[in-house]
């Protein structure tokens, strides 16, 4: 993977103009649309750490990049609400109070981040978690990585048993 301008320069003098086109296009968008974001798409979310959401230097990433991004967060969906993108998954808990404890263990890991998900319980047992990048009105890497570290929680104690498991 090109991990600097050195690097990336040095590899498009052996490609053609069109790879030199598309691979200048993919660069600058990763420098400023995303500039905190890691090289190489494919890093394992949920080493990294989610970074200031600071609404200067960091912008909503393109539906390019978050269908890129997507396959690394097993059983999240991205939505569009009000021209917004969105992460979102739903999960049927045993009872109101493992909703309750579900939230407490989504709550300790995004506290730890220093990143918020908006957290639903609706009709006593269905969580519903949605994230975002508030700041930014759209998805960030933060996101893909909060939503990568919830999905490492164990959570089966907590959930319902579908009919035929």
């Amino acid at each position: 993977m090109l991990r600097t301008p050195v690097q990336f320069q040095a590899r498009l003098l052996s490609l053609s103009m069109a790879h030199y086109y598309l691979l200048e296009i993919y660069f600058r968008h990763r420098v400023e649309v995303c500039p905190k974001a890691s090289p190489d798409p494919m890093d394992d979310l949920t080493t990294k750490k989610c970074v200031s959401c600071n609404a200067k230097d960091m912008r909503p990433m393109t539906v390019e990049a978050a269908h890129s991004l997507i396959p690394q967060v097993q059983g999240w969906n991205l939505v569009t609400e009000d021209g917004m993108m969105k992460l979102q998954r739903t999960w049927k808990v045993k009872t109101f109070m493992k909703g309750m404890e579900f939230f407490k263990l989504v709550a300790d890991v995004a506290e730890a981040e220093g990143h918020h998900p908006d957290l639903h319980l609706v009709a006593w047992n269905n969580v519903k978690i949605e994230i975002w990048t508030h700041a930014v009105g759209g998805l960030t890497e933060n996101d893909f990585i909060l939503a990568a570290k919830i999905n490492r929680l164990d959570l089966h104690q907590l959930l319902s048993r579908k009919v035929g498991e």
